[in-house]
C-alpha cells in the first residue's frame, strides 16, 4: 500500500528563469558628462594656444614653475600691469623695481641744495668782487693810501677776498717788536674799515711776522704772541673805523708758519697782516652752518 501511494506522489520541479540585465540607473550619463566636458576644456586649450604670443606663453609657463618669483619680477604675461606685488617696497603705485620711502624726496632735497649753494656761491664771488673794486678805487683816489698801494695787495682766495698789507723795511707798519700800530697803518685800517661796514660776512684776521728769532727763550714772549697781538690790534683799529666788532668771527696769530715770500724767510713782506672777507662756504667750515645762516640776510621782494 504505502508503495503504491508514493507512486502516485506528483513531482514538482522548480525552474529557475533568467531575465535580461537591469539598467544601470543613469550613471552612464555623468561618465559621458565628463567627457565631453574634458574635450571641450581639451579644445579651448588648442584655441588659447594657437591665439597667445609667444611672450604670454613663456610667462604662464614661468608661473606655473616658480609663481612666486613671477609675481614678485612681473615680466610678460604675469599680470604686471594690474599685480598690487609688482614693484614692491613701500610705494605701490611703482610699475618695476623696490623703491625707498622718501627717496624721491631725498633727490630733489639734495639737487636744491645744491642749486643753493651754487646760487650763493654765484652772490658770494659777485659781491666780493665788488668789494675788491671799491677797495682798489678807495686805495687809488685817497691820497694818503696811494702812496701805499705797493704795500696793499688784493687777491680771492678759497676762503673769500683777501686783502694783505705787508710791511716794508723803509715803512713798517708796527714799531719793531711791537703791536703799536704806525700812523699811517692806522689811515689804511680806516679807510678799509669802513668799506668792509657795509657787508654782511665775516672776517677773519691773520698776523704773520718773519723768521727772524724774536723773544728770550722757549717760555718767553715770541713771534707767535707778537703775530697774535699784530692781529688783534688790528681788530681794535677796524672795529674804532666802524666795523662792527661781531663781524669778526677769528683773529688769530701765524707767526712765521704762512711765508709770504718762502725764498727769503726774513724777507719783510712776510712781516705782514691778513684781512680775509670770508664767503658763506668759508663761515660754514670755521663756525658751522647753524651759525652761518644765522648771519645770513633774508632776501627781501
Amino acid at each position: 500500500m504505502a508503495t503504491e501511494a508514493k507512486k502516485l506522489q506528483p513531482i514538482i520541479i522548480k525552474r529557475v528563469k533568467k531575465g535580461g540585465h537591469s539598467a544601470h540607473g543613469g550613471a552612464w550619463k555623468i561618465a559621458y558628462a565628463d567627457f565631453v566636458t574634458a574635450m571641450m576644456a581639451f579644445f579651448l586649450l588648442m584655441w588659447l594656444l594657437g591665439s597667445t604670443s609667444e611672450g604670454d606663453k613663456k610667462g604662464l609657463s614661468d608661473y606655473f614653475q616658480s609663481p612666486l618669483k613671477v609675481a614678485m619680477q612681473g615680466g610678460s604675461g604675469a599680470g604686471a600691469s594690474a599685480s598690487l606685488v609688482n614693484g614692491g617696497g613701500n610705494d605701490l603705485t611703482q610699475s618695476a623695481g623696490q623703491t625707498k620711502r622718501n627717496d624721491g624726496d631725498a633727490k630733489s632735497k639734495k639737487m636744491s641744495g645744491d642749486q643753493n649753494k651754487a646760487a650763493r656761491a654765484k652772490r658770494d664771488a659777485q659781491k666780493l668782487g665788488e668789494l675788491s673794486a671799491k677797495i682798489s678805487a678807495i686805495i687809488s683816489n685817497t691820497p694818503k693810501l696811494a702812496e701805499f698801494s705797493k704795500q696793499i695787495q688784493l687777491g680771492m682766495t678759497a676762503d673769500g677776498l683777501q686783502i694783505q698789507i705787508v710791511d716794508d723795511q723803509k715803512r713798517p707798519m708796527f714799531d719793531s717788536g711791537s703791536a703799536t700800530v704806525k700812523p699811517y697803518m692806522r689811515d689804511i685800517l680806516l679807510e678799509i674799515g669802513a668799506a668792509l661796514a657795509d657787508i654782511d660776512n665775516k672776517i677773519s684776521l691773520d698776523g704773520h711776522t718773519d723768521q727772524t728769532p724774536y723773544g728770550s727763550g722757549a717760555r718767553g714772549y715770541s713771534n707767535w704772541e707778537l703775530s697774535a697781538d699784530r692781529a688783534n690790534a688790528t681788530r681794535r683799529e677796524l672795529v674804532a673805523s666802524g666795523m662792527p666788532d661781531e663781524k669778526i668771527a677769528r683773529v688769530m696769530g701765524l707767526a712765521s708758519s704762512v711765508l709770504l715770500d718762502e725764498d727769503n724767510p726774513r724777507s719783510p713782506t712776510n712781516r705782514r697782516i691778513s684781512i680775509t672777507v670770508m664767503t658763506r662756504e668759508a663761515e660754514e667750515r670755521l663756525l658751522g652752518a647753524r651759525h652761518a645762516e644765522a648771519s645770513e640776510p633774508v632776501a627781501t621782494q
